[in-house]
């Protein structure tokens, strides 16, 4: 399950047996870190705790603290200085050389549990939204630490910032991050005699993969995906293979041939798609859907004079494809680790789609320059097509 939502559905048995919560927010990272700003861990009353906001390093003091923090009612932000080198962090053998900010708040009034509700419905409704957290503030300013503004794409946002100036300047650059963003960023913001900090949260669904054919090697593709908490949608005419009793992790079976398909799918930005039916006329039809759609990734499994043949014979029916569609296909499908069974061959096709939506090349972390939680940006039509393509557009 998504670590997010995970997190949310904790809290709801937490409000439906009358309990009370605390939740752990990674704000501002210094250095390096485990886990990058908007990590949660929520606490319970009773200890028990969902989500991670380090490697398990952090955590259990964390617990510590949040059990004061559920007496006093009161919120704060504890900063973790792993830089040092005596004792390498409290003995703990981080040395992880950054600087950690975390905001730990009781879950106890509407005014810190609007956040959940917020992030709730940006997964259910599958939307892009903004968070924006007030985690430092000093001066003359009304606005107070967990103070937040939320923002989604109908751009109408909700203001729980007590300091009207502020509130302005922030719901400003939310509404840039919102459309321009793909990562975090923290603001740092000086106006009057005031100061604050902001940690402008982008909050993205959960990718959507659809497997077209519940073949055997599908299975372990379903299973990957869903353990990165993706919803999963399978697809197949057979119905004597698209059975929740074999994909009893998907999210959704649909038993539809090629023609009709269009009814079981949602084909947009935040979707991945890997044809995998066997069977070459079905991946031609399919194909006719799935090109012209928005999908930033579709992948194909066969050889790679099989998926030039495809094209070829799309070509002689008058679909043209472009080169920016071109450049969203993945044949064949999968990142070059060695794949040969099916458990492999999946674990190379989820790794690809990952790093795909991810904007990132697949490549070792040993050979990337910049750091390694920096947002890496390019131009997808400069990338070259896995395809050495005969075909011509």
């Amino acid at each position: 399950m998504n670590e997010l939502q995970a997190i949310i559905d904790a809290f709801a048995d937490v409000q439906r047996n009358h309990k009370n919560a605390v939740l752990a927010t990674v704000v501002k990272v210094k250095g390096s870190a485990y886990r990058r700003p908007g990590a949660r861990m929520l606490i319970t009353e009773d200890g028990y705790r969902v989500g991670a906001i380090s490697g398990g390093c952090l955590e259990d003091d964390v617990c510590d603290r949040a059990k004061k923090i559920l007496a006093t009612g009161i919120p704060t932000v504890v900063t973790y200085d792993t830089t040092s080198d005596e004792d390498i962090f409290w003995g703990l053998g981080m040395g992880c050389n950054g600087i950690i900010q975390v905001l730990i708040e009781p879950l106890q009034s509407q005014f810190n549990i609007e956040q959940l509700a917020f992030l709730s419905c940006c997964l259910r409704l599958r939307q892009r939204g903004v968070m924006a957290t007030v985690f430092q503030s000093s001066g003359d300013t009304l606005a107070s630490i967990t103070s937040r503004i939320f923002l989604t794409e109908s751009d109408t946002p909700i203001d729980r910032v007590a300091d009207a100036e502020l509130a302005k300047k922030i719901i400003e650059n939310a509404r840039q991050v919102l459309k321009h963003g793909r990562t975090s960023q923290i603001k740092s913001y000086q106006w009057s005699n005031s100061e604050a900090e902001v940690l402008i949260e982008v909050i993205q669904p959960p990718v959507s993969l659809v497997v077209f054919g519940a073949g055997d090697d599908a299975i372990p593709v379903v299973r990957l995906a869903k353990e990165l908490g993706w919803y999963v949608t399978v697809i197949d005419r057979r119905a004597a293979y698209a059975t929740s009793t074999r994909f009893q992790e998907a999210d959704a079976i649909a038993i539809s041939h090629p023609e009709e398909m269009r009814s079981h799918l949602t084909l947009d930005c935040h979707t991945a798609a890997v044809v995998m039916t066997h069977n070459y006329l079905c991946d031609r039809d399919i194909l006719q859907t799935l090109i012209p759609s928005p999908l930033p990734y579709i992948g194909i499994l066969g050889a790679r004079n099989r998926t030039e043949k495809l094209l070829q014979d799309l070509q002689q029916i008058g679909f043209v494809l472009d080169s920016e569609q071109l450049n969203r296909l993945y044949a064949p499908v999968g990142l070059d680790i060695g794949a040969e069974t099916p458990p492999e061959i999946a674990l190379s096709i989820i790794a690809e789609i990952k790093a795909v939506m991810a904007d990132r090349s697949g490549g070792f972390l040993r050979n990337r320059k910049a750091p390694i939680h920096l947002q890496k940006q390019y131009d997808r039509t400069s990338k070259m097509l896995a395809i050495s393509f005969k075909y011509k557009i």
